[in-house]
């Protein structure tokens, strides 16, 4: 199993090198960034002492204009990445999504969103077995350098999903 713990920041350049950079949910300086900020936390899964993915929790919520307009700043779970793809599977995500829903308890937060790309079949039915439920459809817009550097404009169809977190964890 992974250990979840929150980014420090030594951990940043050890991300760049180990998670792949041309990854839409590698930037890691950025998120790391906000939570230094306030506005996330950054989370790590690490195994035998090498992260193998990442999730942060965006407090002030989603950034799309259309789910704000629906869920208001309900915080976000956001960029769930797991590598290499054969951990996957392994519980990592569920690990993610479980820590994130304690912290926004210990903030007093009681309920929590996340966006599935509509092609994420296995993702959106873990979310569901976890209690999320969709609640509005948008596009996620969003801009990431390839591996040769060049960005790319990414407009990906998503389900907004929405659980609300009960006094303890089920």
């Amino acid at each position: 199993m992974a250990r979840i713990a929150e980014c420090r920041d030594e951990d940043v350049a050890v991300l760049d090198v180990v998670l792949p950079s041309e990854s839409a949910t590698a930037n890691h300086a950025q998120r790391y960034g906000r939570q230094c900020a306030g506005a996330g936390t950054y989370l790590i899964a690490w195994r035998d002492g090498r992260p193998v993915g990442t999730c942060e929790v965006r407090w002030d919520g989603c950034a799309a204009g259309e789910v704000r307009a629906v869920v208001g700043d309900c915080p976000e779970i956001n960029g769930l990445f797991v590598w290499p793809e054969s951990l996957r599977s392994q519980g990592i995500g569920t690990a993610f999504i479980r820590t994130a829903e304690d912290l926004a308890r210990g903030r007093g937060v009681w309920r929590m969103g996340l966006g599935v790309g509509e092609d994420n079949v296995r993702a959106a039915a873990l979310y569901r077995r976890l209690g999320y439920r969709p609640v509005t459809s948008y596009v996620d817009r969003y801009a990431h350098g390839d591996a040769e550097g060049v960005v790319q404009h990414v407009a990906n169809p998503c389900t907004f999903m929405v659980s609300t977190l009960s006094s303890h964890r089920e």
